[in-house]
C-alpha cells in the first residue's frame, strides 16, 4: 500500500520536536561556541534573529585558519512603524553598545540591529523588552511585521487604521511562553513554571506553525505606501463619508522567487472579499488557518500562500476561508489603489502641528566624516521629544513639530550633513535597496552599498532628458527573493549572479502590476547605460501623462530594446 502524503521539509521536523520554538537555544546561549547549531538557528527566525558572518572577511579568515566571523542579525516587531522618541534613542545606544554601531531601518517599518555577537543576543533583546518592543515573530513561519501607513494625522480614519494594526499584532501573534522564557526571565524559571503547570499550547498556529512566512498590511486606496498587492494578506480599507465601513481583502501577493525552478514566481495579491469591522479579526485568523493547513509543507520554495491561492483559484480559497470563519462573505466593492504618498517633507497633522519625512537612502543610520545621522536623531529626539514613524521606502518621519520650530528642525538635519528630502533627487528618493553584501547569506551581489553609485550616474543624464523631477520606483535586491519588493517596480534590479542583475521593467509607482525581464545577467558596469537608454526611449516615445513602468508595460519587451538601440543616450 502506498503512502501518498509527501515528505515534509527538515525544517517541519524541527518545528515539531522544538517544543514550542525551544529547542536548544538556552543550551547554546550559555555554550562558549561563538555560533549555534543549524536546527537553533531555524529556531532563532520565530525569537526575530537570523545568524550571519562578514562575507567581506570569509577569504583572509579562511585563510588564517579561523572561523567565519559569526553575528547575529536581530530585527524588531513594531507595528505601523511606529516608536516612541526614548524608545528609538535607545535602540540607537544598543546598536552601538551591543552591535556594529549602524541601524537599519527596513522595508517593513521596523528596525534591524546587525552584527550582535552571540554572547551579547540575550541582552540584546533584553534591552528591546525593557523598551516595550519585541522581536517575537519579527522573522519565522509567522505573521511578521503588520505594516500601515505611518503617517500622523488626528482624523479618525488614520486613528482606526493604527488601532486595527494594534489588535491584529496581537491576534497573530505566537503565544509560546519559550521567548519571555528564552529572553526575558531568569535563565530556568520559566520552564520549571511550565514543567508543573499544564500544556502549552499554539492555539492559532498549532506546534509546527505556518509552512513559511507571512505578511501583512493595512492601506487607503488613495495612499498604498504599504505597498498592499505584495502582502500575504492585504487589508485595503473603504470609506465613506469619512469613516471605514469595512475592507476589501486581498491574498496572495509575495515578491520571492528562484529563478532555477520555474514553479516559483513573485505574485500580486487577489481581491477576495469584504469584510466588516466586526469580521476582520476574525477573518484574518482564517485566512492564517486556511494556509497553516493547506500550504505546501513539502518545499519551503513553494509554501508561501500565493501558491496555495493559484492552485485553489481565489474562489476555492475565499469558500475555505468563509468554512473557517463560519459565515459567508461578501464580494468586494469596487474601491482599489489609486495613489502613493510617501510622506516625506512636511505635511500637516490635523491638529496644528506637523511632521517632517526625512529621506534616509536605503534606511542605514550611520555616523561618519561626512553624515551624521544618529546624532542628528539624537539631537531632534532629545529637543523635541518627537514620535518617529518609519515608512515601507526605510525613511523616517518626526511628528508633533510646532509651526514655529520647523526651521529648527531643517537646521538640525542641516548641520549634521544630511541633505533634507527637498535636497534629495526624485530618483533617490524613490530608491529602495536590501542588506545585501556582507551580512546576508542569500545576497548574489551588492544591493545597499552599490545603489547609491547606480543613483549617481543616473540623476546628470536625466536631469539631461528633463526627467530628473519624473516620479518612479528603482529597486534592488542582491538575490531573487525580493525584500526589497522588486517585481512590482518601475525599474528594478536582482542580483543573479556575481556581478551581474536581472533588469526589469514596467512596474508601477501604484504596485498593482508586475514588472517583466527586460535583460537578463546585464553587467554591473552596464547598468547604468541600460537605465538611461530606458530613459530616452521613454522620453522621445511616452504618450500624454504615461509613467516610465506604463510606458514599458504598452510597448513590450523586444520594442523597447529596439527603440533603445536606435536612439542616442545623454
Amino acid at each position: 500500500m502506498s503512502n501518498d502524503k509527501p515528505k515534509l521539509t527538515a525544517v517541519e521536523g524541527i518545528k515539531q520536536e522544538s517544543r514550542f520554538l525551544r529547542g536548544t537555544i538556552a543550551e547554546e546561549i550559555a555554550s562558549p561556541t561563538e555560533y549555534f547549531n543549524s536546527d537553533n538557528i531555524q529556531l532563532l527566525k520565530f525569537h526575530g534573529s537570523y545568524q550571519q558572518d562578514n562575507r567581506d572577511l570569509r577569504t583572509d579568515r579562511k585563510k588564517a585558519g579561523l572561523d567565519k566571523a559569526y553575528s547575529m542579525m536581530l530585527r524588531l516587531r513594531i507595528p505601523g512603524g511606529r516608536c516612541r522618541s526614548e524608545q528609538f534613542l535607545a535602540m540607537l545606544d544598543v546598536c552601538e553598545e551591543l552591535g556594529n554601531s549602524t541601524m537599519k531601518v527596513t522595508t517593513r517599518q521596523t528596525i534591524q540591529l546587525h552584527g550582535i555577537v552571540k554572547d551579547n543576543l540575550r541582552p540584546t533583546i533584553q534591552r528591546v523588552n525593557e523598551l516595550a518592543l519585541s522581536t517575537l515573530a519579527a522573522c519565522g513561519d509567522v505573521n511578521r511585521n503588520i505594516m500601515c501607513c505611518p503617517a500622523k494625522r488626528l482624523d479618525p480614519i488614520h486613528q482606526e487604521l493604527e488601532r486595527l494594526t494594534d489588535e491584529l499584532t496581537e491576534a497573530m501573534a505566537p503565544k509560546t511562553a519559550a521567548y519571555h522564557e528564552l529572553w526575558v526571565s531568569e535563565p530556568g524559571s520559566q520552564e520549571k513554571e511550565l514543567v508543573g503547570g499544564g500544556q502549552e499550547s499554539e492555539p492559532l498556529y498549532g506546534p509546527t506553525y505556518l509552512p513559511r512566512k507571512f505578511k501583512m498590511g493595512i492601506a487607503l486606496p488613495e495612499d498604498n505606501c504599504i505597498d498592499i498587492y505584495t502582502q500575504d494578506l492585504g487589508l485595503l480599507a473603504v470609506v465613506r463619508d469619512g469613516t471605514i465601513i469595512g475592507y476589501n481583502v486581498l491574498v496572495g501577493g509575495g515578491m520571492g522567487t528562484t529563478p532555477a525552478k520555474k514553479v516559483t514566481y513573485p505574485a500580486l495579491g487577489k481581491r477576495m472579499a469584504f469584510v466588516t469591522p466586526d469580521q476582520v479579526v476574525g477573518v484574518c485568523q482564517a485566512v492564517l488557518k486556511v494556509q497553516r493547513d493547506n500550504g505546501d509543507r513539502s518545499d519551503r520554495k513553494t509554501a508561501r500562500m500565493k501558491y496555495l491561492v493559484d492552485r485553489w483559484g481565489i474562489e476555492k480559497f475565499r469558500q475555505e476561508v468563509e468554512s473557517y470563519f463560519g459565515a459567508a462573505l461578501q464580494d468586494c466593492t469596487p474601491d482599489d489603489v489609486t495613489g502613493v504618498d510617501d510622506h516625506m517633507g512636511w505635511q500637516e497633522q490635523g491638529d496644528g502641528k506637523w511632521s517632517y519625512g526625512l529621506n534616509v537612502e536605503n534606511g542605514r543610520l550611520y555616523d561618519n566624516e561626512r553624515i551624521q545621522f544618529k546624532t542628528a536623531i539624537r539631537a531632534i529626539c532629545t529637543e523635541f521629544d518627537t514620535e518617529i514613524r518609519m515608512t515601507g521606502h526605510q525613511s523616517l518621519i518626526f511628528t508633533d513639530i510646532d509651526e514655529s520650530k520647523k526651521e529648527r528642525l531643517i537646521q538640525l538635519i542641516t548641520q549634521h550633513g544630511i541633505p533634507t528630502t527637498e535636497q534629495t533627487s526624485t530618483v533617490r528618493r524613490w530608491s529602495m535597496a536590501c542588506v545585501a553584501l556582507p551580512t546576508c547569506g542569500l545576497a548574489i551581489t551588492e544591493s545597499e552599498r552599490r545603489l547609491p553609485g547606480i543613483i549617481d550616474g543616473l540623476e546628470q543624464p536625466l536631469a539631461k532628458l528633463g526627467l530628473d523631477r519624473e516620479r518612479f520606483t528603482i529597486r534592488m535586491t542582491g538575490c531573487p527573493n525580493g525584500c526589497a519588493r522588486p517585481y512590482n517596480a518601475d525599474i528594478a534590479l536582482v542580483g543573479k549572479a556575481k556581478d551581474r542583475y536581472t533588469l526589469y521593467v514596467g512596474g508601477g509607482w501604484l504596485g498593482n502590476r508586475l514588472a517583466y525581464i527586460y535583460k537578463d545577467l546585464v553587467p554591473d558596469n552596464q547598468v547604468v547605460d541600460e537605465i538611461v537608454g530606458i530613459f530616452a526611449a521613454y522620453k522621445a516615445n511616452r504618450e500624454e501623462g504615461e509613467s516610465v513602468g506604463d510606458f514599458c508595460t504598452r510597448i513590450g519587451q523586444e520594442s523597447l530594446q529596439a527603440m533603445t538601440d536606435a536612439i542616442e543616450t545623454p
